[in-house]
């Protein structure tokens, strides 16, 4: 395995940050502020004019190596081929197949890609690779993959553990609203790859519970949330105290000005490659404004709920998704509500009842436009309509996954809509516009609406199945909570039982 590395970071500049903020208010109003770090300077060469909303991509100075057609032209451990064929992954993606054959030979990587195309086997792979063979000290992890969110981090946990017991490498999940003590002792007994949420990780630093200075390998997975949910500052001082010669891989589905510092500061002579032109345009996901007056607005919302089959609808802040999820238990939905306000255990079982189909409408703030999948999901609905068009992209990133079709339907009453013209603009859609009544056959065909039943439900905890045995890949995970703490209280309201 070539690990040898060309690029001399020791005269890199790493001064600076950014930062952001959201407001929060009913029914789509919310804003976002970004400032950016000190001016800045370096790269490579000139560089193009940047498409609109985005910063123009680095020029490679080394040309990169060609793609290849399949896993087993690329210089990988055979028991890592031999997990991809067993997991049933035979043939790689674009991203993975223009991408692994550089990053297995040491090469920073900034790739670009909407969620569901194929970027966590493309970055985690050649992690996991490079790391091969080796041992960590306690509290000294060797390779570092930094996620913006809790779910995102246990989604590529999840995807990345077959592979990680393959080549026997220990990992461990990193995240906030978690026990901490789990997760540091985890740590204390080494794990050689560590998922984690900047926030947690800077506290078990500072706990002395980790050290980064053995880290070769650092992975930025959804740098652009990272910067905009006010992560920068935090990322780029846990990026200074990794291995300053070591590989570095950012992966984004959006580039915007915030992710150029980061690229400018923390890569050295990247190969690039983007799988999705700067819109995230998928053809095979359907794009609907449907025009609606205020008074049938929650009409529809609730018809729309009631279809045949699962739907994530978004709003702008936590007590509008509660109000929501009560509304529609109380009308005959099984719904679950999904934000920040909730605990990790609560999150984490009410995104398993929604991928089970225990419950048929996740209800949810932006904390699930990203890093959660759910295998043949056909219909998000913007309830409010986002306010950046990344947004857009990425809740709607939530269907139409791996080729797979499905339909992103936005209601917007009559003063939204002039804003959302500009926000479709900035995504580069053209989306299919319809005047909608409640009641009306255009509600009914392009979302499946129906009338509820009106017949409230309760949606109870499904039993809990007995804790399997700890092992090394699942060190610091928390254990399944038993189904009798999970019983409701007396008094309980339907909103918080279904989340």
């Amino acid at each position: 395995m070539n690990r040898t590395r060309t690029n001399d970071r020791s005269a890199r500049t790493r001064n600076g940050s950014a930062d952001s903020g959201r407001g929060d208010s009913r029914f789509g109003s919310s804003g976002r502020s970004r400032s950016g770090g000190p001016s800045r300077s370096g790269g490579h060469g000139r560089r193009p004019a940047a498409v609109q909303g985005e910063f123009a991509l680095p020029r490679t100075i080394t040309p990169a190596l060609p793609p290849v057609e399949g896993f087993a032209a690329l210089d990988m451990p055979g028991a890592l081929l031999g997990a991809l064929g067993s997991q049933g992954v035979t043939v790689p993606f674009p991203i993975q197949a223009a991408t692994l054959p550089n990053s297995l030979a040491g090469r920073d990587v900034l790739g670009r890609g909407r969620t569901g195309s194929g970027k966590t086997l493309a970055f985690g792979l050649a992690l996991l690779a490079r790391t091969a063979g080796q041992r960590a000290e306690p509290r000294q992890p060797l390779g570092l993959i930094l996620v913006p969110t809790r779910e995102l981090a246990q989604q590529v946990t999840d995807a990345l553990a077959p592979y990680a017991r393959s080549v026997k490498l220990r990992l461990a999940t990193v995240v906030g609203g978690m026990p901490i003590g789990r997760q540091a002792s985890a740590l204390r007994g080494g794990a050689e790859i560590v998922v984690a949420t900047p926030g947690r990780l800077k506290d078990l630093i500072d706990r002395g519970d980790c050290r980064l200075n053995q880290v070769s390998v650092t992975v930025l997975d959804e740098a652009d949330q990272m910067a905009d949910m006010g992560f920068m500052p935090q990322v780029t001082d846990l990026l200074d105290q990794v291995r300053p010669e070591g590989q570095r891989m950012l992966f984004s589905a959006t580039l915007d000005r915030n992710v150029d510092l980061l690229v400018r500061r923390y890569l050295s002579d990247p190969v690039v490659h983007s799988v999705d032109p700067s819109a995230g345009a998928v053809t095979t996901m359907h794009h609907h404004v449907l025009h609606v007056h205020g008074a049938d607005k929650h009409m529809a919302t609730t018809q729309i709920a009631a279809r045949d089959g699962r739907v994530i609808m978004f709003l702008d802040t936590k007590h509008a998704v509660d109000n929501l999820t009560e509304h529609l238990l109380n009308s005959g939905v099984r719904a679950a509500a999904l934000h920040g306000g909730k605990s990790q255990p609560q999150r984490t079982r009410t995104l398993a009842q929604f991928k089970t189909g225990h419950v048929n409408v996740l209800v949810a703030t932006n904390v699930a436009a990203r890093g959660i999948h759910v295998d043949h999901l056909d219909l998000v609905v913007n309830v409010d309509p986002p306010t950046d068009h990344k947004d857009y992209l990425h809740r709607g990133g939530r269907t139409a996954r791996a080729g797979e079709s499905g339909s992103v339907v936005t209601l917007v009453t009559p003063h939204q809509r002039r804003g959302m013209t500009r926000l479709m603009a900035a995504a580069g859609i053209v989306p299919r516009t319809t005047q909608i009544r409640t009641g009306e056959e255009a509600l009914h065909r392009i979302t499946g609406a129906q009338a509820p039943s009106g017949i409230p439900v309760v949606i109870t905890a499904p039993a809990a199945e007995r804790p399997k045995k700890r092992g090394a890949a699942s060190r610091g995970r928390r254990r399944p909570v038993p189904a009798a703490r999970r019983a409701p209280v007396r008094g309980q309201s339907t909103a918080g039982t279904a989340a």
